[in-house]
């Protein structure tokens, strides 16, 4: 599917691509450096990225991370969407597609019906289907082959899970022993303290918490900054 990420038609959230001389831009590709420094030093590749509470930002922030990202010559990124309570992935970039990722989960839809290369650097698993076994899902251990399977087929460098707010339901919290890490967006507008303390104990023990991204903060300008 040919997809310009300078000008990209129909996507639903701002893709800081199209302006790269901007603060939220930016602040997109130094949050790609200092996570790709982390990976390497740890020899860490997954991540998956998240909020508190809905509205806060994870898929904004999941799709223009994966395109910061994706302008690294030669680097292999995938972006997965397995927010199956709200998929957002496709829509956000401005894909018009029918994609069963918890089927692709379940090992009954091939990864050709599931991803999509937009870029040379880039995959990218779509989700057009609402699921409330989601957690269920992400629980169990066929996702986890599936998922190792993938990122080999696809040789990804680093991928990025867009996953459901950590505190409305369990998906996320079942699924991070798939992961390296977590990255945490927090809304100027309306996360609170408290909020983010919860999601902190959630994780404590299970995986690191490698940072807390500011979205739709003062001096942010719609981006995302590291707190």
């Amino acid at each position: 599917m040919a997809f310009d990420p300078d000008h990209p038609v129909g996507a639903a959230v701002p893709l800081v691509s199209t302006c790269r001389s901007s603060p939220a831009a930016r602040g997109f590709d130094l949050l790609r450096t200092r996570l790709l420094q982390t990976l390497k030093a740890r020899r860490w590749k997954c991540i998956a990225i998240c909020a508190p509470t809905s509205g806060c930002g994870a898929t904004f922030t999941s799709v223009n991370l994966a395109l910061s990202l994706a302008r690294v010559p030669s680097s292999r990124t995938l972006l997965l969407d397995l927010n199956f309570r709200d998929p957002g992935v496709s829509s956000a970039l401005g894909f018009t597609v029918d994609a069963d990722m918890p089927g692709f989960l379940a090992g009954d839809v091939p990864a050709e019906e599931a991803l999509l290369r937009p870029l040379d650097t880039l995959a990218v698993g779509l989700n057009s289907i609402r699921d409330e076994n989601a957690a269920e899902i992400l629980h169990g251990s066929r996702a986890s082959q599936v998922l190792d399977d993938i990122i080999q087929r696809t040789e990804a460098e680093t991928v990025l899970f867009d996953l459901p707010p950590l505190l409305e339901f369990d998906d996320a919290a079942a699924f991070l022993p798939q992961v390296d890490g977590v990255l945490l967006v927090s809304d100027g507008t309306q996360t609170t303290a408290a909020q983010l303390a919860a999601c902190e104990a959630i994780l404590a023990g299970h995986v690191p918490l490698l940072g807390v991204l500011l979205n739709r903060g003062r001096g942010t300008n719609g981006g995302a900054a590291v707190v």
